[in-house]
């Protein structure tokens, strides 16, 4: 059984019995003693800020005892891209965090880009002030909104426009807000209306308070929060058992999250520098899979004809970008983990 080594041992002790030490632990960490001195087996770059990464951080704090740094970034870390501006730290990564849309973006030029595991999935959702004559989706036509429009967030605002038969060319796109200045801007008249990701729509709806309208974007888009290496990551033995080990460590970190979350919201909270209240309020909005999303691949096909669209080249077929989708590690270390360590799909 290859991944129910040193780090998988500890994932299951954690699950049967909570975060006190376990007399496995202390044996498993004597038989590996050198990679305990070594620093961390893995390096990540993700979001650090997000609540997303909630599961990542846990598992780096309790489950993943070869041990994982944290660090800003994501996807451009794994293929040696320039550093996302004021989100990214320099350095490589062997494994990385990003939603669905960077995926797609940075694996035009970098096809070895693989999803390995779903962490989270995101529900969106548009504020947008009841002042600015704004009491349903169709009276955006003409507005003032706030987002990112090359994230997930513009492709939330795209999807939510479409069901009033509205393009971004019949809004004002504000597109170079810093995510901390979104809320305030909503709140001063800057801007009538924002599409962004939590916990930067709570601060909005806190900032508005009766002035704030909501659209959720639930059945109609949710982002998919991915842990992505590379194809040659996978296809090295000894870096392919430590990932394996890895997400066998998530897995634990998702069960917890799903039965208690406090440890992972405080763990957020100190990460991101976001207020306890604010993390408990905009929570909800997030749910920690830590597993497969069974229609990934349908949701790559449509956003690619709209990325496409957007660049002016012809989208990839089904078939290309499926192979950007690899699922079999996870399959791997679920098929030989014993129960009580593979935990709730």
């Amino acid at each position: 059984m290859r991944y129910l080594t040193m780090a998988a041992a500890l994932v299951l002790a954690g699950a049967m019995g909570g975060c006190a030490p376990a007399a496995d632990e202390t044996q498993a960490q004597s038989q590996e003693p050198d990679d305990a001195q070594a620093g961390p087996a893995l390096r990540l770059h993700g979001f650090r800020e997000s609540f997303e990464i909630a599961p990542l951080l846990l598992a780096a704090e309790a489950h993943f005892r070869p041990g994982l740094s944290i660090n800003r970034g994501g996807i451009p870390n794994l293929i040696g891209a320039e550093a996302l501006p004021n989100y990214g730290d320099p350095g490589l990564a062997d494994v990385a965090t990003h939603a669905e849309t960077q995926l797609l973006r940075y694996s035009l030029e970098h096809p070895n880009l693989r999803v390995i595991m779903t962490v989270t999935e995101g529900d969106y959702r548009l504020l947008a002030r009841r002042s600015a004559g704004v009491t349903r989706l169709a009276d955006l036509r003409g507005k003032k909104i706030a987002t990112l429009p090359h994230t997930s967030a513009g492709y939330f605002l795209h999807k939510m426009l479409a069901t009033e038969g509205l393009t971004l060319d019949d809004v004002e796109v504000i597109g170079d807000l810093e995510l901390t200045a979104m809320a305030e801007a909503l709140a001063s008249g800057t801007v009538d209306a924002l599409a962004i990701w939590e916990p930067e729509a709570e601060e909005a709806a806190l900032a508005l308070g009766s002035d704030a309208i909501e659209f959720s974007g639930r059945g109609i888009y949710r982002e998919i929060f991915n842990l992505n290496t590379t194809a040659e990551n996978l296809a090295d033995p000894a870096k392919r058992r430590l990932i394996g080990q890895l997400l066998l460590a998530i897995r634990a970190a998702g069960d917890e999250i799903r039965r208690e979350p406090a440890r992972a919201q405080a763990l957020v909270q100190q990460t991101s520098g976001h207020p306890a209240d604010l993390v408990a309020a905009a929570w909800p909005h997030h749910r920690y899979v830590t597993g497969k999303a069974g229609d990934l691949l349908d949701v790559l096909v449509e956003q690619e004809r709209w990325l496409a669209g957007r660049d002016g080249r012809t989208p990839r077929g089904r078939a290309e970008l499926a192979q950007l989708i690899d699922y079999s590690l996870l399959d791997e270390v679920l098929a030989e983990a014993p129960p009580a360590a593979v935990g709730a799909q």
